[in-house]
């Protein structure tokens, strides 16, 4: 039996992944919560070597932080993925530096929030949607310690927490790339819809 994660994935009518070992569903949760929080989930399931189900689940955020709210780096506003389900990730280098999940396969759907104060206001009218390739990635806070506010962590992007969850996702997320090859979807749900 598919664990309950991916039951509420494949409720949506999303695609998920079944086949063999190492074939990775990554899933975001993004809850409503108090802004520039790592209150959200991100959560890889998957068979592991021996064919078991595994669910992982790290603190992250789906959402932009304060200092990006504040100051954004597009015209328009700063981002924010629309919930859904896109292939659009791959392993390359995060402006550069190291290895994480970079949008470079395909465009991705956000919205955008531009009146400058430090909420991303979800409901706005506001709030266009606007298709295109914006460098979404699903990366890492810091190194060196455990971040407590988003700030600059993340201007739109997928980010988890601590350090050490990110060398397990990655560690998981490259034997995925290794059987599977390096093309990944991520699927953003909300929290109403676990």
């Amino acid at each position: 039996m598919i664990p309950l994660l991916l039951q509420k994935v494949k409720a949506k009518g999303y695609k998920i992944f079944t086949a063999g070992n190492w074939n990775v569903n990554i899933i975001g949760i993004r809850r409503t919560g108090e802004p520039n929080k790592f209150d959200d989930t991100i959560a890889l399931v998957y068979k592991d070597g021996d064919g078991v189900w595994n669910t992982r689940e790290f603190a992250a955020t789906t959402d932009p932080g304060r200092f990006w709210l504040e100051s954004p780096m597009n015209m328009n506003g700063t981002a924010a993925l629309v919930p859904g389900q896109y292939k659009a990730w791959k392993i390359d280098k995060h402006r550069g530096k190291y290895d994480a999940l970079c949008q470079r396969l395909a465009p991705v759907k956000v919205w955008r929030d531009n009146n400058k104060d430090h909420i991303f206001d979800w409901d706005s009218p506001d709030n266009d949607l606007h298709e295109g390739w914006w460098g979404i990635n699903l990366h890492r806070a810091s190194t060196n310690r455990l971040a407590v506010t988003v700030d600059r962590f993340s201007a739109g992007c997928s980010v988890i927490q601590s350090y050490e969850d990110w060398k397990i996702f990655m560690s998981i997320v490259k034997k995925s790339a290794q059987e599977w090859g390096n093309a990944f979807t991520y699927t953003l749900l909300e929290e109403n819809d676990v």
